[in-house]
């Protein structure tokens, strides 16, 4: 599962392929989203959640208030099925099914930040990436990232900076799966299961608020 996007995404896997699964987009409503669109995929699949063997969940970089929905679910999911719970890049996965479209590298993803930034990253191939993800503002990575493609949402947002934009816009739970299971099955350690925040929330507690006392 992943929301660290404005994508609510959940997908089922039995380590060979994708089984079932389900993507939405709305930015404000992860957590009403989430915990509907497992029950659908599990429907679809003919299973029951106990028949889950481990959880991935996308770790980010994405805003705090989405990306904190799938992480406490698939926290407690872990917990409740007494199953692991595996962390994978967000952008990871967005490189991941860009390559399974057809993309070859180099290139770069890039994802909508807020606040007139990106968050991103570039990639040798759809499975290597390069450096650790960033964020910063479009105009200030244009020059590093010139005639390169760069897939995702953030590409889309700013043409002017990243003119080659390239699909899928949003991640995937099918393909964050599908890597989660390649990098297992080849004895890899996936991230643990820890938010990327990368910056401080958009909702902060005033600094220099009014005390008001009673008379």
């Amino acid at each position: 599962m992943d929301t660290a996007t404005p994508a609510v995404t959940v997908a089922l896997h039995d380590g060979g392929s994708v089984i079932a699964s389900s993507g939405q987009v709305d930015a404000r409503r992860h957590g009403e989203l989430l915990l509907p669109a497992v029950d659908r995929v599990l429907a679809e699949a003919g299973v029951k959640l106990d028949a889950v063997t481990g959880v991935v969940v996308g770790v980010g970089p994405g805003p705090y208030t989405g990306l904190r929905v799938g992480l406490v679910t698939a926290a407690t999911f872990g917990s409740a099925l007494s199953v692991p719970v595996h962390g994978l890049c967000t952008l990871d996965g967005l490189a991941y099914a860009a390559g399974q479209g057809g993309l070859e590298g180099p290139f770069a993803v890039a994802t909508d930040a807020r606040r007139k930034e990106v968050y991103w990253a570039r990639y040798e191939d759809a499975r290597t990436r390069t450096g650790d993800p960033a964020v910063d503002r479009p105009a200030d990575i244009a020059a590093e990232l010139a005639g390169l493609p760069v897939v995702g949402a953030g590409a889309v947002l700013y043409p002017e900076a990243f003119p080659d934009a390239r699909g899928p816009e949003h991640v995937a739970a099918g393909a964050l799966a599908a890597l989660a299971a390649e990098r297992l099955a080849a004895g890899q350690e996936l991230l643990e299961p820890q938010p990327l925040y990368l910056r401080r929330p958009d909702a902060q507690v005033p600094k220099n608020y009014k005390v008001v006392t009673p008379k």
